[in-house]
């Protein structure tokens, strides 16, 4: 199994996501932008974001049956072409509901694009090796976001809107490497009712069990997302900005690449508390340097969440598939991605609504509050390891 991930279907897999990722990191913080231009308020800003992952979500509930129906390359082929052709209809209107709209169609192909891309990890590797595994793929997701997250804003506003639009696009450059990788998921052996597995735990009883590391990744994502989205309307400086981004995202990428490796020797489970309070520790010092306008502070508070975000990323997903035996795969990498985008998608409008309220600091210390909640859950799952080892 191994020689398969490492010399065909993984170099594929890492293609396909990092040309998918590629587009939409470049929109995530351009597009509020982008609307905002067009006349709209902080909270329409916020629904932008908010509308693209919502719609996700709900994609993602439908990806294991559009595998079966039509198949691994089709399937991630098409959700690559819907993330990125939207991005070129961007250019002809700034308009909130246009841009909704094909907010809405990206957001159908981001959700083919994050399930089958988890999906196809665990497929293509074995448990002892799971963790480097989900960390190459967690590296393709977060490196584009280290460059073009923090300096898409920059660019829009500085050399033209119209030119990110056409980065955005890359994902159309993806197909290819999308019907490579079914070509290799399609030779490998699939379960079968005579499976070991096959009498395993039911359907919804898997599905609680992973609510747990869903809800520990929501905590990070709708802090991380919150900065992300809001990051170039909470520091206007370009030059103080872009650095905060991209630290937050190199340090995201490097912590969830490493923190793969280390999981394999000593298992997850022991890290996720920990990485949760520095959650809480990094928004809520990016919040208090935002309202005392402290460069030195906010950097530091990139730094921690960064990590944070990362590391937690990469250990609530292994989580997941240690959860499940091989044929609950699809059902794990959907209701991860769920707690992936929904919590991205929940810090985008609970922030745009907080702050046309009152203000970003007072926002984003409300999605500290929302990731200090998850700590009981975070110990109670260090706990629970015999249980949730057991299911598989």
């Amino acid at each position: 199994m191994s020689s398969v991930w490492t010399a065909r279907g993984m170099p594929a897999l890492l293609a396909a996501t990092f040309l998918g990722f590629s587009g939409f990191s470049v929109l995530m913080p351009v597009v509020p932008l982008w609307v905002v231009r067009g006349g709209a308020d902080e909270g329409g800003a916020g629904l932008v974001n908010g509308v693209l992952l919502l719609v996700t979500v709900l994609t993602q509930f439908t990806v294991p049956a559009l595998l079966r129906r039509f198949g691994w390359g089709p399937t991630l082929a098409a959700g690559l072409v819907l993330l990125g052709a939207p991005s070129l209809g961007l250019i002809t209107s700034d308009e909130l509901w246009a841009v909704l709209a094909l907010s809405a169609v990206r957001g159908v192909g981001f959700g083919i694009l994050t399930v089958t891309g988890s999906a196809a990890v665990a497929e293509l590797s074995t448990p002892k090796t799971r963790g480097k595994a989900v960390g190459a793929y967690g590296l393709a997701v977060a490196g584009p976001q280290v460059v073009l997250l923090p300096l898409g804003s920059w660019v829009a506003e500085t050399i033209g809107f119209a030119w990110v639009f056409v980065v955005g696009a890359v994902p159309l450059l993806g197909a290819p490497a999308a019907l490579a990788l079914g070509r290799v998921l399609s030779r490998l052996p699939h379960p079968s009712a005579g499976d070991e597995d096959a009498g395993g735990p039911s359907t919804p009883r898997v599905a609680l069990t992973l609510l747990r590391p869903m809800v520990l990744l929501m905590g990070a994502t709708i802090a991380g997302g919150a900065v992300l989205t809001f990051g170039p309307q909470m520091v206007r400086d370009p030059a103080v900005v872009i650095p905060t981004l991209a630290l937050m995202e190199l340090m995201a990428a490097i912590f969830r690449w490493w923190i793969g490796g280390v999981a394999d020797r000593h298992g997850a489970q022991r890290f996720v508390a920990p990485f949760v309070v520095l959650t809480v520790l990094g928004v809520s010092a990016i919040a208090w340097a935002v309202d005392e306008q402290s460069v030195p502070l906010l950097l530091v508070g990139a730094l921690v969440l960064g990590s944070a975000y990362g590391a937690l990323q990469n250990l609530t997903l292994v989580l997941s598939f240690a959860a499940v035996s091989r044929r609950h795969v699809g059902l794990a990498s959907s209701i991860w991605n769920v707690g992936y985008d929904l919590g991205t998608a929940i810090g985008s409008m609970l922030v745009g609504a907080i702050a046309t309220a009152s203000d970003f600091p007072t926002a984003l210390l409300a999605t500290a509050i929302f990731a200090l909640v998850t700590l009981p859950l975070a110990v109670a799952s260090r706990r629970s390891r015999g249980d949730l080892l057991s299911q598989r």
